[in-house]
């Protein structure tokens, strides 16, 4: 199968990328030649010959900033035309799927660079970043744990990826609606004396389709009633 995306990631942390993005789905998907990853320690491109790649920031301040020249250097030697440099950073736009399916469908090479202790010299975002995206309304360690979150978001969406193609349509914020995935059971029909719903065992398709959908809006207004406000209202929790 053709590859269909190629990802460089910049971290001075490796292994925290390589371990998750290595296993399941998505290392089969490397290992079969859909994706190809590369991740990169970013002291790699240091001019320092302790390979530092962070500093004491202007102005003061707690913690340490990270110099952009490593981030120069790198984004330099891996950036083609077709290239998408995203920054993994909490002031980022919120991750979505619709922006995951975007970046499968739309893009063929992307860098991600993952910042660390106080973030990166700003002249970084404003020359090298497309892109800058967050993972969620928290602050985590190091930027490599949100890569691989992003770069698992991102490729399981691509086709050949996922053994059926179903499972990334029929699951939650796959659908316009951007509802939460209704309930699913499976083996044994009772368990502990809880049973599966009868009417998924009717082989009624349209009845089938119409309790998932009155599920996945039961649980959509009972864990993220955010998403059915959202919809209401008509804005767009991408931009």
């Amino acid at each position: 199968m053709k590859r269909q995306l190629e990802i460089d990631i910049l971290t001075i942390f490796p292994e925290v990328v390589r371990g998750p993005l290595s296993e399941s789905i998505i290392g089969r998907a490397v290992s079969g030649g859909i994706i190809e990853l590369k991740v990169h320690d970013l002291r790699k491109w240091s001019l320092d010959r302790h390979h530092k790649v962070d500093d004491e920031p202007y102005g003061g301040g707690p913690g340490m900033v990270m110099k952009p020249e490593p981030f120069f250097s790198a984004v330099r030697e891996l950036r083609r035309k077709e290239t998408r440099v995203v920054l993994m950073t909490p002031q980022g736009r919120r991750l979505q799927q619709s922006m995951a399916r975007d970046y499968a469908g739309n893009c063929s090479h992307l860098v991600i660079l993952c910042g660390h202790y106080e973030g990166i010299d700003h002249r970084v975002v404003e020359a090298l970043v497309d892109d800058e995206i967050s993972i969620g309304d928290y602050v985590l360690t190091n930027g490599a744990v949100a890569a691989a979150v992003f770069v698992d978001s991102v490729t399981r969406l691509i086709p050949g990826v996922l053994g059926d193609e179903r499972s990334s349509q029929e699951e939650s914020f796959a659908h316009d609606e951007g509802i939460l995935e209704a309930p699913c059971y499976t083996r044994p029909v009772e368990f502990e004396g809880m049973e599966v719903p009868e009417i998924l065992l009717s082989g009624h398709h349209e009845k089938i389709a119409e309790w998932k959908r009155n599920r996945a809006l039961e649980r959509t207004a009972e864990n993220r009633p955010d998403l059915l406000a959202d919809d209401e209202g008509g804005s767009d929790s991408d931009n």
